[in-house]
Order: C-alpha cells, then sequence, then structure tokens
C-alpha cells in the first residue's frame, strides 16, 4: 500500500461528507515495507508537484515528493525516518511554477509562533474521564443546570515570579478545575484554543484547526487538562470559527496558489469587520475540512460541545457589506445558502456521532429555529446566545435607578421571545473589552449602588429562563476591562466588596443547579410564570419558575435604592415561604434588609390570587422565595 488513503476516503473526501478525515489526511506516524517513518498526505488540487521539507531531511525542497491520486486533487506518499517531533512543511509547486511553502492544514501539533512549521505528533493518551463520559448524556440533559465560565487560559492567571507568563496546561489543570468546582460551575467555555498566530487575536484568527496552541504545552497536556475537569465533573466548551481565518501566507490562504479554501471574488471570499478570508462552504473539500474539525475536537479530546463563532456572518451574504459589496444568491436573496446547508450538515453530523453533546451558535439576528432540528426546518443547533437579552439587560442597568420606570420595558421584553429558541444568557468576553468597560462600569450609581446593582443584576440573570455564561473576572466584578496580556485582578478577591460578590456567584450556580424549578424548563414556557410585570411605577417585577413536578420558586426584584416595604404579592400555595436568596444579605455586600429568612401568606387577595405574601423588599436587590413544603 503506497498510501493510508482508500478509495472511500477519497470519495468521500471529494464529496464533502467525510466527517473524519483528519484520521488519513496530515501527518501519521507508520511503518512501510518494514521501515519506520510518517504518511504524508495533502489536498492541493492543480499543483504541478507536491514535496516535504522537514528537520528528516535537512528542509530538501525536493528529496520527498508525494504522488497525487488521480483526479482528487489529493497528494500522498511516506517519508522514511520522519519521526515524532520532527518540523515540516508543504512544498507545492502551483499551476504557475511557483514554489509555495506551506504548513499541513491537519497539523496535530505546530511550532510556537512567530514560527510557523507543523510537527509530526501521534495524539495517543490515557483517558481517565470514563465516570464523565459514562454519564455525560445525563450530566448534559437540557433539564440539568448549566452554568458556564468563560476562560481565556492565557490570562485566567499568571505566574508573577517569572515575568508574568502564562499557566502552562499541566499548571491549569491544577488551579483551574478546582477553582471552577468550588464555584459551582457547571462547564467552562475556552476561548479558540486552535493554533493561531496573532495572540492578539484571542485564537478568533484560526490557522490549526487541528492544533491546540503550543503556546502552554503539548497536545496531550492539553488532553490531561480536559480530562482533570472531567474527572470534577465539569464539562468542556470549545470556541470553534468556522466564518473565516487569516491571509496569513503559511497557512490556508491561496493554498495552492489560487483561492482554494476561500472565494476568489473579495465580494464573496473577504471579511471586512476582521480583514480575514471567508471559506467556500459550497466546495465539497472544504465542508470535509471543517465538518471533520468540528468532530475531531469531539472525538480525541472529549470536548462536551462547540461554541461556534459569528454565525450571524455565515448566514447574510451582505453582513457588514455596502450595497454593491456583495453578491446576491442564486435567487436573488441576501442568504447564503451554501453556509446554510454548511451549518445544518455540521450539526446533523456532529449530534448523529455524539448525541450527548451540544453545539451553540453566537448569532445576533432575528434568524427563525437556530437551535431547531433541521427535520423541523432548523439549522440544527443545540442553543443559541440571547444577545438581545444581554444588550437589554445592560442598557437597562446603565440608566439611572430614578429613570427606570419608563424602561421596564427593556427587561420584560424578553418574555415574548424567550422559548422561540433554546437561549444561552450570556455576560461574555466580547461585553468587557475594547471600551466597553467592565460589568462594574455599566452600572449606573455610586460605589455601593454600583456593587448592588451587580447583585441585582446577576440574581435576575440566574433566575430567567435560559443557561448561563460568565466571563471569567466577572464573577468577582474586576472594575478594568478585560486584557489577554494580563492576569485578571485576583487581588480583589481579598478586597470585602469583591469578595462578597465572589460568593454571591457560588451561591447562585449552586442554588440555580441545585433547584429544579430554576433550570429544568429552561427551554419551556411551563417553566416561567409573571406574577407581575407591570409595577413601572416602582422599577419591580415578579415571576415564578417552575418545574415539571410543580416545583416553585418565587423571583422578585427592586430595581430602586429606595426599600419597599409592606409589598404584597400574591401566592398560589398557602403557608410558610423561605427566603432561600437575598442579594442585600451582609454576606454579599447589602444593608442585610429582608424578610428573616421567611413569610407567611395571608388570606388577601393579590394579583389574582386568593393568598398574599407581604414583604420587605431591599434597596437594588433581588429575592427568591421557595414554598417550605417543598423543601428537602
Amino acid at each position: 500500500m503506497d498510501t493510508l488513503l482508500t478509495s472511500e476516503d477519497i470519495y468521500l473526501f471529494n464529496e464533502g461528507s467525510h466527517h473524519r478525515s483528519y484520521i488519513r489526511m496530515g501527518a501519521h506516524v507508520g511503518v512501510h515495507n518494514g521501515q519506520d517513518g510518517t504518511w504524508f498526505s495533502v489536498w492541493a488540487p492543480g499543483a504541478k508537484a507536491v514535496h516535504v521539507a522537514g528537520d528528516f531531511n535537512y528542509w530538501n525542497r525536493e528529496q520527498h515528493a508525494l504522488y497525487s491520486q488521480g483526479q482528487s486533487g489529493v497528494w500522498t506518499g511516506f517519508v522514511p525516518f520522519a519521526q515524532q517531533g520532527q518540523n515540516y512543511k508543504f512544498i507545492i509547486t502551483s499551476i504557475h511554477n511557483q514554489q509555495i511553502e506551506k504548513a499541513d492544514p491537519y497539523a496535530f501539533y505546530c511550532e510556537e509562533p512567530p514560527r510557523t512549521a507543523s510537527r509530526i505528533w501521534d495524539l495517543e493518551y490515557q483517558w481517565q474521564d470514563h465516570e464523565w463520559m459514562k454519564n455525560r448524556h445525563q450530566l448534559q440533559s437540557r433539564d440539568q443546570g448549566m452554568s458556564i465560565y468563560e476562560v481565556h487560559l492565557g490570562s485566567w492567571r499568571r505566574n508573577p515570579e517569572q515575568g508574568g507568563r502564562s499557566l502552562t496546561y499541566r499548571e491549569l489543570a491544577e488551579e483551574l478545575p478546582a477553582y471552577v468546582k468550588e464555584m459551582g460551575f457547571s462547564h467552562v467555555e475556552l476561548m479558540p484554543i486552535m493554533e493561531h498566530p496573532f495572540y492578539g487575536s484571542w485564537g478568533y484568527q484560526t490557522t490549526g484547526y487541528f492544533a491546540p496552541t503550543c503556546r502552554y504545552g503539548t497536545p496531550q497536556d492539553f488532553m490531561y487538562l480536559i480530562d482533570r475537569l472531567h474527572q470534577e465533573n465539569i464539562g468542556v466548551i470549545l470556541d470553534w470559527v468556522p466564518s473565516h481565518f487569516p491571509e496569513d501566507g503559511f497557512a490556508l490562504s491561496k493554498f495552492n496558489g489560487t483561492h482554494l479554501f476561500e472565494h476568489e471574488d473579495p465580494r464573496l471570499g473577504f471579511h471586512p469587520d476582521w480583514n480575514s478570508l471567508i471559506f467556500n462552504y459550497g466546495r465539497h473539500e472544504v465542508r470535509s475540512f471543517l465538518i471533520s474539525s468540528a468532530i475531531f475536537w469531539l472525538d480525541k479530546y472529549h470536548i462536551d460541545g462547540l461554541r461556534v463563532d459569528a454565525v450571524a456572518s455565515m448566514l447574510y451574504l451582505d453582513y457588514s457589506r455596502k450595497t454593491g459589496e456583495w453578491i446576491p444568491n442564486r435567487y436573488g436573496g441576501r442568504e447564503n445558502i451554501e453556509a446554510i446547508e454548511f451549518l445544518k450538515d455540521l450539526n446533523e453530523a456532529v449530534y448523529s456521532e455524539f448525541p450527548d453533546v451540544h453545539t451553540i451558535a453566537e448569532e445576533s439576528t432575528a434568524w427563525p429555529k437556530v437551535s431547531a432540528p433541521t427535520y423541523a426546518g432548523g439549522l440544527g443547533f443545540g442553543m443559541k446566545w440571547d444577545m438581545g437579552w444581554m444588550h437589554d439587560t445592560f442598557e437597562y442597568f446603565r440608566k439611572n435607578a430614578i429613570h427606570r420606570k419608563h424602561h421596564q420595558n427593556q427587561l420584560t421584553f424578553r418574555m415574548m421571545y424567550a422559548f422561540n429558541e433554546n437561549f444561552v444568557l450570556s455576560i461574555s468576553h466580547d461585553e468587557v473589552v475594547y471600551g466597553k468597560g467592565s460589568v462594574y462600569d455599566k452600572m449606573s450609581g455610586d460605589e455601593w449602588q454600583k456593587f448592588a446593582n451587580i447583585r441585582t443584576l446577576y440574581s435576575y440573570m440566574y433566575a430567567m429562563p435560559g443557561k448561563k455564561l460568565l466571563f471569567m473576572g466577572c464573577e468577582f466584578a474586576q472594575k478594568t476591562e478585560w486584557d489577554h496580556d494580563s492576569s485578571l485582578d485576583w487581588h480583589l478577591t481579598h478586597d470585602r466588596s469583591h469578595g462578597q460578590v465572589q460568593r454571591l456567584v457560588k451561591d447562585l450556580n449552586h442554588l440555580y443547579r441545585g433547584q429544579t424549578a430554576l433550570h429544568e424548563q429552561d427551554f419551556s414556557a411551563s417553566g416561567f410564570e409573571w406574577l407581575d410585570a407591570s409595577d413601572a411605577s416602582n422599577s419591580i417585577f415578579s415571576f415564578f419558575r417552575r418545574d415539571k413536578q410543580g416545583g416553585t420558586v418565587l423571583c422578585i426584584f427592586n430595581m430602586t435604592p429606595v426599600p419597599r416595604n409592606n409589598y404584597r404579592v400574591g401566592t398560589d400555595r398557602p403557608g410558610v415561604w423561605k427566603e432561600i436568596l437575598n442579594t442585600d444579605s451582609e454576606l454579599y455586600g447589602g444593608s442585610g434588609q429582608g424578610n428573616f429568612g421567611e413569610a407567611v401568606t395571608e388570606d388577601i387577595a393579590a394579583h389574582g390570587r386568593a393568598q398574599s405574601l407581604n414583604l420587605t423588599l431591599p434597596p437594588l436587590a433581588g429575592m427568591y422565595f421557595k414554598f417550605a413544603g417543598d423543601l428537602q
């Protein structure tokens, strides 16, 4: 056999349906005719010749030729003595006789930027996460509480004794799982760890779609980090970017001397927002490449979910473009038909092979049925970020409390659409960079009111239907914007006010995940009922969250710094209601006002109910009550 690729592999790859092409493409250590070495395969249609140069042949650009596999565009060959850890590149002779030096699109490991070679690497690893993988279907069920901690690995914590360097994967494995578990988050979401040349892109300008960045260690080191998270029952979601890629000459751009992965016409193939290139989703081999990348992380790295970046930019041909800067589809419309079909194929492939994982869309428009199955006319994602909720909520909390009575609808409007999709409520990195200010900066009022507003915001977020995502540093109210070149301001957690917010987030996580009424029906209208959405004059709103068995949590919020005494709310169950959360507790930095831990119904009608509670509502505070008979 002169190639690892079978005729079926080549057929499926050219058809666009080879979802595990990484098993054959790229570099794979093996044996041929009794000789140790490495098999190489690369897609470079139209090339006149393809060679492999690397450490194994002193970077001789002509010594080791690959061989064309018919009309497939795939070139393969075996190189004796090429072994684990050695660097290599493909030397592609274009139709114009230009020699182009390219990194391997399927490389499992790369040199550390600014160097650009690929590295021969085996992915053998002895996983210890058997319990997590065995129980993942239940642990990741949609009726479970899902609280996600978004992390940029290079700046979460740094080593101040060694020049403020980033922690390695192994060092992170000793610190991150323990912290996430202590804080009560169910998942971490890692900003792109796929190899990227420019650190300041945070990984969103990906060049290595099958390689974790070598900045923090080897692929096995990254596997160890995931393994340790799983051993603590923490799921791992990766940000994944199939929407665009950078123009760097060593990578995918003009790979064979022509526009291979991208469109030739810049009206289709260039993204003005990021000065990057757009994949040609209509090309079958590009679809095989991208879907294989998604499956690769789920397969080889035991990843539990993919958050797909910038989906809106994929769906619309005129995204961020002026008239004349885009080409309509074959029907004259603005929808990117090829990208839509690709997303459907992607989600069908993921869920057919890994039904216990999640795909999550970052999609900022009103595109219908993003998180509906493809058989029901949807794009097939499992969930979608609720960008409208995030925007409206921050706009509300920026306003001085005296004006909030005129903007009650900014918080109530969401429930008009809340169950049209399976939503994740996200306060992500995008909200705390580039002059947008930290969460602390977004809050109105003096310092006490800012912290009180943050506590109220988080309690409101955790009470609303939908899964939760919070960017690192937000859990302790970091005052400055996020800086990828620096560690989070961990010293603030020793400050009383910041430490108290951190304690609140910890308690919210445990409460949200522990109370089925707060999460079991996150995606069902049966799990939510307004009690009063119309008390704008007092800037108060209240609602019930319910589980499938009828268990209820009453959530009520006072959005002003004025305490409301003798505030009456109707209930549907007579008896004692326990105050299970009060963000004005002194434990969290509040003024300590409340209801002494419980309230008892009276035979006084309110809100259309025969029974009601007479409550004290603390200033700028969120409160949860649960019927005492339901407490275990």
